[in-house]
């Protein structure tokens, strides 16, 4: 049994940044769930939808796709006691990201982790379930999974894959070329060797894609707990989901409109909408059959010539027959939107809970009107696992200058570095500066209110002259703590290194460090301790001193 570390739970709050809608799903307001469906609420979501009747085609698409789990693996544990797990009906916990670079994000395997805290649970209290991570290939913005970025002391190390691929092919198909030989160089000289590192040499080799690479790695990274992946990007899956995107063209006008009533309400409560929907907008995408590019479909009107109205991809106008005909004839032409891709995987998987990160689970308050009209049911959902690892050296770091994560959150590089300046000042004149400042504030509140009793105008101008002593007090301050600082520079590469680990670039590591870092540098015994906190299910989030 893994020995796991010190962790905190803090509320979500203590995480800069979020929107007030993610803030109360979290907290559980019903002015925020009422958006998501109901009767999901605690483990009811454990008793797993009726199964589709494509579910062994969908079983039979796993085990072809996660070739470790079939046939020889150990049914006791592993990816291979999953897809048993599946084929004799256990329910299905989802979550997914986009392919990135070295396995992108740290947060992609806490997403991973959660899925499968969740399946565990569910299938200790004896309704079986398994987890599968969606892998999201078929979205074109490259640029958004073409590099990944590693801590390095006081810097951050971003690797860019440099080759422009075909704009027209989905991030999933780029196939990887000889440009990533020096950047698994780099890696290497930044991660040292581990299994991992070895890892994301025999994933990321020329002539792979991305998606067969940020799938092979992640199987590696989950081998024992179980994680199943899953790329729907094939004309197969398409076809078994053909009756989701059937609808989404045959009821366009209906879910167009629903989604604009929905959108409305959530405005009207004070939340934002995550995803615009503007007239004319479709939940689809036609990729062209000779460029292969992925193409916005629009709506036009019904009209007494076209009483099912029109649609528009570019310069192509096609009428809601020739749609359906591609989609009966090549169904992977027909891609789903933002908003209708998890009713689109919810369908093909039945899926019991779906894991999602902040913005998504902002989506899928708007996608809820499309799961009630689609599948004339709801998914539950939650928020994936956040949490901030805090490796032994930067431990020691915070102790030694009394400071907690929390505080940390709050900080840039240079503010810390002050912080640290100011307490590191000699005892006698931090006293001095504080007789100062105390001394001052009280004398100055005390003419404040002498003069504003005299005169509400004459105060006015009081407190603002007051403000400006108060200001020129704090510079003294600032003053002696820059003094103090270039005295001792190590302070400000203490705080550098401290800000780059736990809150680089104003936000929370997990959405910038590689986790192919952690990997690297813990092993991959990190994912069952990953799964254990998230098993833990802290409302908001973790810190795990490693």
């Amino acid at each position: 049994m893994i020995a796991l570390s010190t962790v905190e739970c803090h509320p979500i709050t203590v995480a800069p940044g979020a929107s007030r809608l993610f803030l109360d799903f979290c907290s559980g307001t019903d002015a925020a769930r009422r958006f998501y469906g109901t009767g999901l609420t605690g483990n009811a979501w454990q008793q797993r939808p009726v199964r589709p009747a494509h579910w062994q085609q969908i079983v039979e698409i796993l085990a072809a796709q996660n070739p470790g789990a079939g046939a020889g693996g150990d049914l006791k544990s592993g990816a291979a006691g999953a897809l048993a797990a599946l084929g004799s009906g256990a329910g299905t916990v989802l979550t997914g990201q986009q392919v990135g670079l070295f396995g992108g994000p740290l947060y992609t395997p806490l997403k991973a982790a959660a899925a499968l805290a969740r399946a565990r649970q569910a299938t200790a209290a004896g309704k079986p379930h398994a987890a599968i991570f969606w892998l999201a290939t078929e979205d074109h913005d490259f640029a958004e999974i073409n590099h990944v970025v590693f801590p390095a002391q006081r810097e951050l190390k971003k690797l860019v894959y440099a080759s422009v691929p075909n704009a027209a092919v989905p991030v999933g198909g780029v196939v990887i070329d000889e440009s990533i030989v020096p950047l698994l160089d780099q890696a290497g000289e930044l991660l040292g060797w581990s299994d991992a590192l070895e890892a994301l040499n025999e994933a990321y080799r020329p002539g792979r894609t991305f998606a067969q690479a940020f799938a092979d790695f992640y199987t590696k990274a989950f081998a024992a707990q179980g994680l199943l992946v899953f790329d729907a990007a094939s004309a197969e899956v398409h076809r078994l989901g053909a009756p989701v995107l059937a609808a989404a063209i045959e009821r366009a006008d209906e879910l167009h409109a629903a989604l604009l009533e929905r959108n409305a309400a959530l405005e009207a409560t004070g939340y934002h909408v995550q995803v615009a929907v503007s007239p004319g907008a479709s939940l689809l995408f036609l990729i062209d059959a000779e460029t292969g590019a992925r193409q916005a479909l629009k709506r036009t009107e019904a009209s007494a010539a076209e009483p099912k109205g029109l649609w528009q991809a570019g310069r192509n106008r096609l009428s809601t027959d020739e749609l359906l005909g591609i989609l009966a004839s090549e169904p992977h032409r027909i891609s789903p939107s933002a908003l209708l891709r998890p009713v689109f995987q919810d369908f093909l998987f039945s899926t019991s809970l779906t894991i999602g990160g902040p913005a998504e689970i902002a989506y899928f308050a708007q996608s809820a009107v499309l799961y009630e009209r689609i599948l004339g049911r709801t998914t539950a959902f939650e928020p994936r696992f956040s949490a901030t690892l805090v490796e032994p050296a930067i431990g020691e770091l915070l102790r030694r200058h009394e400071l907690t994560p929390e505080r940390v959150f709050t900080q840039t590089a240079d503010s810390l570095a002050q912080l640290l300046a100011a307490r590191a000042m000699p005892i006698e004149g931090k006293r001095k500066l504080a007789a100062a400042g105390n001394a001052l504030d009280a004398e100055l509140t005390e003419v404040e209110g002498w003069m504003t009793r005299l005169d509400e105008g004459l105060g006015r101008s009081a407190r603002t002259a007051a403000s400006k002593m108060r200001y020129q007090m704090n510079r003294l301050r600032r003053l002696a703590a820059n003094f103090q600082l270039e005295k001792e520079a190590a302070l400000g590469r203490h705080a550098q290194t401290i800000v780059q680990a736990l809150y680089p670039q104003g936000t929370l590591a997990e959405r910038v460090h590689g986790a192919a870092y952690y990997f690297a540098r813990h092993g991959f015994g990190l994912s069952e301790e990953l799964v254990s906190h998230a098993a833990e299910a802290c409302p908001g989030h973790t810190i795990i001193w490693l």
